[in-house]
């Protein structure tokens, strides 16, 4: 039975991936920073440990305690948006850390025990957010675009290993907490200059029309690169971000 681990499962696309994944009869270890017992089926073949990807001895514990793994889905992050010219320090730091520092954490442990059995698979969950500029979410681009550059060019180390390496791009998506956390940054903003933007992002996170990015539609990117050999590195995840994509001629 093969096993994933998923980091960032207490909600939204983490959490709708370890349900499939367990549907699909895999061994799930679902990590989270505070882990909850009621937000998954009971399951002989789920583990829930606590990891925060931010904390180095909190990795190794995890991974040490998963044991043998197969896939390794780097899904846990946060989301800020703020004008890069106002952005706090200590923001910009978090949102590196954990998006950024915290995916390459986790591949730096899980990566020898892939390039020694000469197989295994690494899924890191971005966003197409990095393919187009945008305003007030500069850091938060740079911290994603940072784990898309990371992925690229460990597909290419790890190709004479037989480690497989992908990147899942979703788009606008109402089912995660990006924006209840982006929002409070941007109303405690008091600069007149910027109010016309965000003005229009507040909008656009209320915005229900149009295509959209569901969880489960990132857990079935993360499902086929994790057993399609063929799937490419970049799979776009929601019909939002496939047509993204389609218009930077990245599909």
């Amino acid at each position: 039975m093969p096993t994933v681990l998923i980091t960032g499962c207490s909600s939204g696309f983490g959490l709708e991936t370890a349900r499939l994944f367990l549907e699909k009869n895999w061994h799930v270890v679902a990590t989270m920073r505070r882990p909850t017992d009621d937000i998954l089926p009971v399951s002989d073949r789920l583990t829930i440990l606590p990891l925060d990807v931010t904390d180095p001895d909190s990795v190794r514990t995890a991974f040490a305690q998963a044991g043998d793994i197969d896939v390794l889905v780097n899904n846990a992050g946060f989301g800020a948006a703020v004008p890069v010219e106002l952005i706090e320090p200590d923001t910009a730091r978090a949102l590196f850390e954990t998006n950024t520092l915290g995916t390459l954490a986790t591949m730096q442990v899980i990566l020898p025990m892939f390039r020694e059995r000469r197989r295994g698979t690494i899924i890191n969950v971005t966003s197409t957010v990095t393919l187009k500029p945008l305003p007030l979410v500069g850091v938060y681009r740079a911290s994603k675009a940072a784990v898309n550059a990371l992925t690229e060019s460990l597909a290419v180390e790890m190709k004479p290993f037989g480690v497989r390496v992908h990147i899942v791009l979703p788009g606008r998506s109402p089912e995660t907490r990006f924006g209840n956390n982006a929002l409070p940054h941007l109303r405690g903003l008091d600069n007149a200059d910027y109010q016309p933007m965000i003005e229009g992002m507040i909008a656009g996170f209320r915005e229900e029309s149009g295509p959209v990015t569901h969880a489960d539609d990132v857990a079935a990117a993360v499902w086929r690169a994790a057993v399609d050999p063929d799937a490419p590195l970049r799979i776009a995840a929601g019909e939002d971000a496939v047509q993204w994509m389609a218009g930077v001629g990245q599909a």
